[in-house]
Parts: C-alpha cells; sequence; structure tokens
C-alpha cells in the first residue's frame, strides 16, 4: 500500500508510517509518500503498477486521475467535493438544529467535503432561525487548534484563506447578508494565522457562487423555502451529492426527503454521524465507490472463478 498524503497535511500520515513499523508491519508493505499532486500524485495514478486507487479531494483532481488511469484501466473509486443541503422544517426541534446545523458546517473549519453549506430553513421560521444560529455562531472560541478550548481552529494554509475570503467578498457582491463573521480575523495572535471565524449568510439565492460553489471553510448559505416539493428539487440543483441533512420530528417527511434526495448520505436529525460498518460516499461529481462498511472492502477485491473437472 501506497499513502500519498495532501501536501498541506503530510505529518500524521507519516507518524502512521512509524507506528506501522513499531508495531512489527515489515517494511515495504505501508509505504507513505508525501509530494505534490502534480509530481508524486499523477505518477501513482498512472503507474501501470498500481492497480488501485483510493482517493478524497476535489472534483477536479479526480477527473484527472480516471484520465491518468486509463493506461491500465487501474479501478479508481473516488470521494470528492459536495454542497450538501441542509434542510430545517418549522417542526423540528430548534435547541438541537440550531447547533446542529451550525457544526454542521463549522467543525474543522468547514473544512470536510460532505459539510452541509446549504442550509435551507421553511420560510414560516427562517428569520428566527438563521438569528439564533448567527448567535450560536458567535459564542464559538476561535483559535490556535492545539489549545483543547478552542472550537474553530485555522484553515490549512494561505492558499486556503484566500480562497475562503474571496468567497466571502463575492457573497456580498452577489447580494448576501453576514449575520455573522464575513472577514478574516487579524485581532491579537490571530492575525498571525489563516484564521476565518464561523459565517452565516442570509439572502442568499439558489443561482449565488456562494450557494453553488465549494467553499470549504466555515461559510453557511442560509436559504427559505416553502414545502416539501420545492426543497427536495432545490436540494437536489447542484453537481454534487455527498451529505445531506433533514431537521424535523415528522418521520413521514424525514422518510419522504431519505428517498429523494441525491446524496450518498442522509443525516436526520444529526449531521456526520459515522461508523465503520456505514458505508460512505458520492453521487454525481461527489464520485462513486464507498468508504467503510462491506462495500468498501468489495472496492479492494476482484472476483476469480476456478473451473476443475475431475474426471
Amino acid at each position: 500500500m501506497v499513502l500519498k498524503p495532501a501536501e498541506e497535511a503530510p505529518l500524521t500520515p507519516l507518524r502512521l508510517g512509524e507506528l506501522c513499523l513499531e508495531a512489527g508491519v515489515p517494511p515495504g508493505v505501508v509505504n507513505v509518500v508525501p509530494g505534490f499532486g502534480e509530481t508524486a500524485g499523477a505518477a501513482l495514478a498512472s503507474h501501470p503498477d498500481v492497480d488501485k486507487v483510493a482517493f478524497t479531494g476535489s472534483h477536479l483532481t479526480g477527473q484527472s486521475i480516471i484520465r491518468a488511469s486509463a493506461g491500465n484501466l487501474k479501478r479508481v473509486s473516488l470521494e470528492l467535493g459536495g454542497k450538501s443541503p441542509d434542510i430545517v422544517f418549522a417542526d423540528a426541534d430548534l435547541s438541537q438544529a440550531v447547533p446542529g446545523a451550525g457544526m454542521a458546517v463549522f467543525a474543522n473549519s468547514g473544512q470536510i467535503c460532505s459539510a452541509g453549506t446549504r442550509l435551507f430553513v421553511e420560510k414560516k421560521i427562517y428569520d428566527e432561525f438563521v438569528g439564533r444560529l448567527a448567535d450560536f455562531s458567535k459564542t464559538l472560541r476561535v483559535g490556535d487548534g492545539s489549545d483543547p478550548e478552542t472550537q474553530v481552529g485555522p484553515l490549512v494554509s494561505q492558499e486556503q484563506l484566500t480562497r475562503v475570503t474571496s468567497y466571502l467578498n463575492i457573497g456580498r457582491q452577489e447580494g448576501a447578508r453576514p449575520l455573522s463573521g464575513g472577514d478574516r480575523l487579524t485581532d491579537g495572535a490571530l492575525a498571525k494565522g489563516f484564521f476565518v471565524p464561523p459565517t452565516v449568510f442570509a439572502d442568499v439565492r439558489d443561482d449565488m457562487r456562494i450557494a453553488q460553489e465549494e467553499i470549504f471553510g466555515p461559510v453557511i448559505s442560509a436559504i427559505p423555502f416553502t414545502d416539501i416539493e420545492e426543497v427536495i428539487e432545490r436540494g437536489n440543483k447542484t453537481q454534487f451529492g455527498l451529505g445531506s441533512g433533514v431537521w424535523t420530528r415528522d418521520v413521514g417527511k424525514a422518510h419522504r426527503l431519505a428517498k429523494a434526495i441525491r446524496a450518498g448520505s442522509v443525516w436526520i436529525n444529526c449531521y456526520q454521524a459515522m461508523d465503520p460498518a456505514v458505508p460512505f460516499g458520492g453521487y454525481k461529481m461527489s464520485g462513486y465507490g464507498r468508504e467503510s462498511g462491506v462495500q468498501h472492502l468489495e472496492e479492494y477485491l476482484n472476483v476469480k472463478s476456478v473451473w476443475i473437472k475431475t474426471d
């Protein structure tokens, strides 16, 4: 196995390699190869001795890997980007839905492919909900990721900071209204890091870039809706299909949405719940193949038929 980490985050995989050796795994069984995608990653994707590639990252890089895999028709599984709908109905338990919808995006500073960044809120509770959500976001402590008291840490790189802050500007230019956050944090020690506060945009339309493009930062686009059929259509109106959320006390609504949303995961009255036994992956431009569950193992296996004539 060859593990090629993202160039921004190689330290944990390198430590994993050290632990494998300490545990007695023979050298050469698990190989950690840091490097840039354009060189190390591209070499692995195209090499004829590599039989299978599992990739997590952007859909653009995923498309490049598919093209590179044609040389030996290697198997590929892809967990790519997302612009996941998180849908809150008026009958939801708002005491759970407010922090749940917030941390569906603010966890890991929004750097999660399945983050519920398109927040659809039923119109009759829209103003109340986004107001409470903005208030919640302001209570979160932003700071050094190594501090146990920190709830929202920095973005991974200067490049990602530039990307996220550019979308903050784009949101304003398109007419969205920031209820919280909206600018890079530069106070005190935060000025030395890549810190963006939890941000909630209201007055967002479906056609805005902040509602269609993956930002990969702690930014929520809050969008009102009127009824269940409308929100199904609008929730599915994206090139991605990785995660989704539904907040309601109505079991019938929950099942209706779970069936209709074109996404690999549907979380009901929760978000980002994970278990090694439950498959995770995407529809559409969010990729194909699954991580976890029996389906994960099947991605790495080939079926062989053996026929023996005994006489």
